[in-house]
């Protein structure tokens, strides 16, 4: 019988970033190490949950999370979380894998609960001392104010869905006429829409770990969009300079480094997060922590691995490994 682990790799999803998902996932398949582990891609859409073997589409058994190929069950060691968005970023399927006792990769349902609320999750980091934009939250339906808006943030604002990523649905407004556009736009995402003070400075990102036991943050990115801000054009198609060290002080680089850390530590994360910073005079404020981060090659958690010298195979080896202990 081969010692080799049977590994599932989730992809694709219920949401707009299914796209970066099918990605990510394909990028962990075809680097992860095939002396050790056995990769076997699952593509989840709504209900049908599937494996391509040979070109035919394999359901997954859904009571045991497990595969009927030619006979043989294959039942998996672990499962490698590759999808942004729901299910695989909100904690869904966290839960249903514990449920079966099988490991994932990435943190616990109630942490990724939270983490995928925004407001919610930069609401409990500032009791913490995290300092993250003013905020305010509208409901689908609820009576919003645009002169009250103006009022308490200024302009401009950035409107964004509360559950989603990928900067789907996010606008930067700077003019009260464009608020309606930008909200309606939101909610197309999600029932939740952030309007979040504009804060003008660096932005920068963090990837964390805690793969060898501790701790440790990846170099910092510093983002550069040629746009207005760091969205799915500049994420995805090459439209931002992305700098690895970013060019911020080492007083401003041990600020982020240490936040990233405490807000890991904080939310009991597990694995491979990012978060996502600005820095305004020498202040980082929190924007987002993401729990699933993209790993496709354009993606920023590659390439902060990749200035300390680790590859893709080794990234993605501790990674399982890690999961599997």
């Amino acid at each position: 019988m081969s010692s080799l682990k049977k590994i599932a790799i989730v992809m694709g999803g219920e949401s707009a970033e299914k796209v970066v998902s099918l990605k990510s996932g394909a990028v962990v398949a075809k680097h992860l190490d095939r002396s050790l582990y056995v990769p076997y891609p699952i593509m989840i859409d709504g209900k049908s949950w599937t494996y391509d073997h040979n070109g035919e589409k394999v359901e997954v058994n859904k009571n045991d999370f497990s595969l009927e190929i030619e006979g043989d069950k294959i039942n998996f060691d672990g499962v490698f979380v590759a999808i942004h968005g729901t299910p695989g970023e909100d904690g869904k399927l966290q839960g249903y894998l514990d449920l079966l006792k099988i490991p994932y990769s990435t943190a616990g349902q109630l942490p990724l609960a939270l983490t995928f609320d925004k407001a919610k999750c930069n609401a409990l980091l500032k009791q913490y001392g995290v300092v993250s934009a003013k905020t305010l939250i509208f409901k689908k339906g609820e009576h919003w104010d645009a002169d009250k808006i103006v009022e308490e943030l200024g302009l401009p604002v950035f409107v964004k869905p509360n559950q989603a990523g990928s900067s789907f649905g996010v606008s930067k407004v700077k003019a009260k006429e464009e608020l309606a556009k930008a909200i309606d736009e939101a909610f197309l995402h999600d029932a939740q829409v952030n309007i979040d003070e504009f804060i003008e400075g660096t932005e920068v990102t963090c990837g964390v770990h805690n793969l060898f036991g501790e701790i440790e943050t990846l170099p910092i990115t510093e983002i550069v969009a040629e746009g207005e801000f760091f969205d799915y054009t500049a994420k995805y198609e090459g439209k931002s300079q992305e700098i690895t060290p970013a060019r911020i002080s080492d007083e401003e680089a041990l600020k982020v480094s240490q936040i990233t850390q405490e807000v890991f530590y904080l939310l009991n994360l597990d694995g491979v997060s990012r978060v996502d910073f600005i820095i305004k005079k020498g202040q980082p404020y929190l924007i987002e922590v993401n729990t699933v981060p993209g790993l496709s090659e354009a993606s920023l958690i590659p390439q902060q691995a990749a200035e300390i010298g680790m590859d893709l195979k080794t990234l993605f080896n501790a990674w399982v490994g890690h999961m599997l202990k």
